[in-house]
């Protein structure tokens, strides 16, 4: 399904009251949001909380959307307007810095998020496929992308496997992965590059 295409079913059917649409809305786009709040360099709690306005803004304009396709650009936006607002509430020396021009504001973020943009949809996509994969293959890659880091020794007792077939269960679910439907779509056709680039796959966990 054509990303224009999945947005705008997803809004239509959260506006119904679809929970799962609603959570795939939110799981697709809050890297974005994120993604915009280090640009105004907010930190940990002023990022989730002009985060979560900005999910209660879409709650309740939910039905307003003229053009449910355009949302990444709406999010964008009035991620930019949350960030500002958390700023001067909080008297930030550098809010005057970084408040966005009024008279530049459309066009700041017509050139926005294209790689945020993608980096989300890929997040999307990737959390799609890795849903899946067996049990024990999510359980693995959860245990690998951990922060901190766990070593092999710690993974190799949670799953009750040798150190020795971490590795190549690793190898054998990101093949899994690779392979899964809607990231080969991803990989051959939404983001195809010019043909004088080179492709870079999307990121899968180590």
């Amino acid at each position: 399904m054509r990303d224009d295409v999945l947005v705008t079913d997803l809004v239509t059917r959260a506006r119904t009251g679809d929970k799962q649409a609603w959570d795939a809305l939110v799981e697709r786009y809050a890297p974005l949001v994120w993604a915009i709040c280090r640009r105004y360099r907010l930190g940990a709690a002023d990022a989730a909380d002009a985060g979560q306005s900005v999910w209660l803004h879409l709650v309740e304009q939910l039905g307003n959307l003229h053009d449910p396709a355009a949302l990444p650009g709406w999010l964008a936006t009035t991620t930019g307007r949350e960030c500002a607002r958390v700023l001067r509430a909080a008297h930030h020396p550098q809010a005057a810095a970084l408040l966005p021009d009024p008279g530049h504001l459309a066009d700041e973020h017509a050139e926005l998020p294209e790689q945020e943009l993608l980096a989300a949809k890929q997040h999307a996509t990737l959390r799609a496929a890795l849903t899946c994969l067996p049990p024990r293959g999510q359980q693995l890659f959860t245990l690998l992308t951990c922060d901190p880091p766990m070593h092999y020794t710690q993974i190799s007792a949670t799953l009750g496997i040798p150190v020795g077939s971490i590795g190549p269960l690793r190898a054998r679910y990101l093949h899994m992965l690779r392979n899964h439907p809607a990231i080969a779509a991803l990989i051959n056709t939404d983001t195809a590059p010019p043909a004088n680039q080179q492709y870079q796959q999307p990121v899968v966990p180590p």
